[in-house]
């Protein structure tokens, strides 16, 4: 029985080191700062309840997600908020 929860284990540690395995569809995050604020994912389209997001339907919370989860991401939530993707910015900016 244990060589079967190493082999998951071993299957696991796998799996982390190809993110772009996973597609996540909808989350929900906490984004701690001086403000906390709630960011969600559903079907592609981001939402976060701080106020520049409301103006401009991007912010540098979803932003930092988009980055950070970037391999697992569809192609819409990617590019949700902009006409560019993220990694299009970070190149341009260096």
């Amino acid at each position: 029985m244990q060589s079967d929860l190493i082999g998951k284990i071993e299957k696991a540690r796998r799996y982390a080191q190809e993110p772009e395995r996973i597609k996540l569809h909808s989350m929900s995050a906490t984004f701690r700062g001086g403000n906390d604020h709630n960011i969600t994912l559903d079907d592609g389209n981001w939402s976060c309840d701080c106020h520049f997001f409301n103006r401009w339907q991007t912010c540098s919370h979803v932003m930092a997600l988009q980055r950070m989860l970037e391999p697992m991401l569809s192609e819409d939530a990617r590019r949700a908020g902009s006409p560019f993707s993220f990694s299009e910015v970070a190149e341009a900016v260096g």
